[in-house]
């Protein structure tokens, strides 16, 4: 399942994880996503919203 927000479209960052010693490797940074019940077109859906959104106040709960 794609790690994406519903709401924004925020998906993950990627970069490079550096030690002390400078050994470069990929890593990525995964989004604070929540499931949640929330009213989607006059209807009850459950979609995966990012934890900004839900404080943000940009999900209308059900």
């Amino acid at each position: 399942m794609a790690q994406i927000c519903k709401i924004c479209g925020k998906g993950p960052q990627f970069g490079n994880k550096i030690s002390h010693a400078h050994n470069v490797s990929k890593r990525r940074w995964n989004v604070n996503l929540r499931p949640v019940k929330a009213e989607v077109n006059g209807g009850h859906k459950r979609i995966r919203v990012c934890t900004r959104c839900i404080k943000a106040g940009k999900v209308v709960k059900a």
